[in-house]
């Protein structure tokens, strides 16, 4: 690991000034699960670290009923997952808290983080998809807010200028009668990265049966975790029958252009994108009793 400056700032200001200051070539700390390993084998070369952990406006982890979920650069997995507004209200949410990495892991790593990772596998991603979350960036040119959707320009990249930080993700409440679920398939049960992984997140009115919201997210399947946009659309309108589900389920591979690589295959990659959203989708209908 080559030589770098570390700072550790106590306020957002601070924060920013450093980053700013650095020519371009500073990373933000919140967890170090990911950064930490790529600046070991040379991907990531910063000549500063920005630690932003001891920073009070990024420790928030706050809902606001009407409002949402806020959840902090700086906020665990562990964190995140053991707060009781996740579980009512984005069950989705809570199970990814829990499949990043082991429990050291979870207990260091940020969902903020995994964001900014911008891995095409990132299992934080698609349950945020799911629920039309928002980045909240700050730099030195001001605040601005990013639809998650908007976030990612590709494997590792994201919109975020070399002097801008992600402060906080903002998730809106759910729709009433909503459940959401997470799904991956990994070789191994846990320390391992996703062949695939599919979020649904599916809104149902109590008196017609019908759905009257669909999301549907995917991981390890292109170049970014993408929603499968034909999918939800077969969805939204319906009686979620069996038949129904299936068929819709069937279409998420028209969002996909996955890779063959050593952990799975094109068509193989394809086919858990059907499996696993139609699981989820069950699993839904499960949680709201249908």
């Amino acid at each position: 690991m080559r030589p770098f400056a570390f700072v550790s700032p106590r306020t957002l200001d601070e924060a920013v000034q450093a980053m700013a200051g650095a020519g371009g070539n500073a990373r933000a700390l919140a967890g170090g699960s990911d950064l930490v390993d790529q600046m070991r084998v040379g991907r990531r070369t910063p000549n500063l670290v920005v630690d932003i952990k001891n920073i009070p406006d990024m420790q928030r982890l706050e809902y606001i009923p009407g409002e949402g979920l806020y959840i902090g650069a700086g906020v665990s997995c562990t964190r995140t997952g053991e707060y009781a507004p996740v579980a009512e209200h984005y069950p989705s949410i809570k199970e990814v808290c829990g499949l990043i990495g082991s429990t050291q892991i979870q207990n260091r790593a940020s969902i903020a983080g995994n964001v900014c990772n911008s891995a095409p596998s990132g299992d934080t991603i698609p349950p945020l998809l799911t629920y039309d979350a928002k980045c909240i960036v700050v730099g030195p040119n001001g605040r601005r807010e990013v639809p998650i959707g908007e976030f990612f320009a590709g494997p590792g990249q994201n919109v975020m200028a070399a002097d801008e930080l992600l402060l906080e993700l903002v998730v809106p409440p759910p729709p009433a009668n909503s459940s959401g679920r997470y799904l991956r398939f990994i070789p191994r049960e846990e320390m391992d990265i996703a062949v695939a992984g599919a979020a649904s997140m599916i809104a149902v009115d109590p008196a017609s049966k019908r759905c009257t919201r669909a999301r549907i997210a995917l991981a390890s399947v292109a170049p970014t975790p993408v929603r499968a946009l034909d999918a939800e659309a077969a969805l939204e309108g319906q009686v979620l029958t069996a038949d129904v589900v299936k068929a819709a389920s069937d279409l998420t591979p028209n969002a996909t252009s996955p890779i063959s690589d050593v952990r799975g295959s094109v068509e193989y990659r394809k086919e858990l994108c059907k499996v696993l959203t139609q699981r989820t989708l069950e699993h839904c209908l499960a949680d709201l009793g249908m």
